[in-house]
């Protein structure tokens, strides 16, 4: 009985062994032969990537290790069909069946400004022979903020990116200064904050912009809203200027609180837009605004809000709000002059709130809403503009030369390309009138078009090609 127990156990173990593919010529299958990280920040690390191990044949294999080939001294970290390792042995993979590899990188700050290049592979040894898979991480060296606060003139230079985590903070009685062409990276929930007293000067340029956006450059964060906080010119800070900028992917771009008692106003912004932000574009409380040259492109509340009253002057800007991300409830343009707590309604005075050559088009039949209280001024005017709205008929006053409710056949709203298109209603519609007496450059569109016989709608002006 012994011998026949033991014969049973010793043919169980021989077919085992047999039932493993042990051939040399075997080859494990990938879903990728190289798995590339796009631009990664120093000591950022980067989005996961994923890779599938496939063994398409018809036996179980042994595979004798998974590991890095630089081992501890790669920017790369594994884990491993749940083990996280740089080295894993033995693994079994079934006929038919398949396995995971997450893989991260992180890469170490070398103060260089040049774009840095991370290679490492993955090495499968199975049956004698070795696989791999190549793992490719582009990295940038970057100035970094961690929750910093900036004392004294400061100037942000152009040659390396600046990540902000936490907040930015620039101190009361002094100026940031950010040069053409530099980049600003958010973490996750970071902000920008401009203290009282406090001032932001934004140079950029044609052609050469300063970029506000989170720090994760990876192609599926490109478009994607909520990944930083806001741009936050808090009460009282005073002459802040953005000219030639592009503020996307936050929460808010732009916060802007009261004004205080100055004789210039809380923000002078132009050339810029503001995209992709999960609740708003600008957000401005009893401020002072005047905007020229703007588009305001795609948020989940409201592009532009202008609450407790205040003085804003927009002319020339393009609002095209064809969010996408959820169910967009806010039309696209608020304004208001009082806001409500518990103690009750507290109305301050709307001064102004001016559009002049504006288009204020979205997917909602009504994209502007009007709150006024009638104890303090409420001045609104929409003149020479194109709308998408309702309330005409309500507010005639408000409305001067406007053309309403037609589409602006923009060129490619998918693209979120807000030129106008041959047929627009908004070619030529616009006003000399407005031009007089305002900042900056209005006789030039957003990209430096000569707009002084005709002008269009928006921002953008129409080149007909010939």
């Amino acid at each position: 009985m012994v011998a026949c127990l033991l014969g049973v156990i010793i043919l169980n173990s021989c077919r085992k062994d047999e039932a493993f593919n042990t051939s040399p010529e075997f080859k494990l299958n990938f879903s990728s032969d190289t798995i590339v990280f796009d631009t990664v920040f120093t000591t950022v690390g980067s989005v996961t990537r994923q890779l599938h191990v496939y063994n398409r044949g018809d036996k179980p294999v042994n595979i004798s290790s998974v590991r890095l080939a630089r081992g501890e001294a790669s920017p790369f970290r594994l884990n491993i069909d749940g083990h996280a390792s740089l080295e894993v042995k033995d693994l079994e993979l079934r006929a038919g069946d398949s396995l995971y590899i997450f893989i991260k990188v992180t890469i170490n700050p070398n103060n260089t400004s040049n774009p840095l290049i991370q290679n490492d592979s993955i090495l499968f040894n199975i049956n004698g022979r070795q696989q791999d898979v190549d793992l490719v991480a582009w990295g940038q060296d970057a100035y970094f903020y961690n929750n910093t606060v900036l004392t004294g003139d400061v100037v942000f230079m152009n040659d390396k990116p600046h990540v902000i985590y936490g907040s930015l903070t620039v101190d009361s009685l002094h100026t940031l200064t950010i040069q053409q062409g530099t980049r600003i990276y958010f973490h996750k929930n970071a902000e920008m904050v401009i203290r009282s007293e406090a001032t932001l000067k934004v140079n950029g340029s044609l052609g050469n912009p300063v970029i506000f956006r989170g720090d994760r450059l990876e192609m599926e964060y490109d478009s994607l809203p909520g990944q930083w906080g806001r741009i936050w010119l808090s009460p009282g800070s005073k002459n802040n200027e953005i000219n030639y900028a592009e503020i996307r992917n936050g929460y808010i771009g732009l916060q802007v609180e009261t004004s205080g008692s100055y004789l210039e106003p809380t923000l002078r912004l132009s050339n810029t837009v503001i995209k992709n932000m999960t609740y708003y574009g600008l957000l401005a409380q009893t401020a002072w605004v005047e905007v020229l040259n703007c588009v305001f492109d795609g948020c989940g509340g409201n592009e532009i809000a202008l609450t407790v009253g205040g003085n804003y002057d927009f002319r020339q800007c393009t609002v095209g709000n064809f969010w996408t991300y959820s169910a967009r409830r806010s039309p696209s343009i608020l304004i208001s002059n009082f806001y409500t707590d518990t103690s009750g309604i507290h109305a301050q005075d709307l001064a102004n709130a001016y559009f002049g050559n504006c288009i204020i088009y979205g997917y909602s039949d009504e994209e502007i809403s009007l709150l006024k209280q009638e104890s303090a001024a409420f001045n609104v005017k929409f003149d020479h503009c194109l709308l998408r709205t309702l309330l005409s008929g309500n507010a005639p006053a408000s409305f001067s030369e406007c053309i309403k409710n037609k589409e602006p056949d923009f060129k490619n709203i998918v693209k979120h390309d807000f030129e106008l298109d041959t047929l627009s209603p908004a070619k030529d519609a616009g006003t000399l009138s407005i031009f007089p007496g305002v900042f900056g450059d209005i006789y030039h569109d957003i990209k430096g078009i000569d707009r002084t016989a005709s002008p269009d709608l928006g921002a953008y002006e129409r080149v007909e090609v010939k």
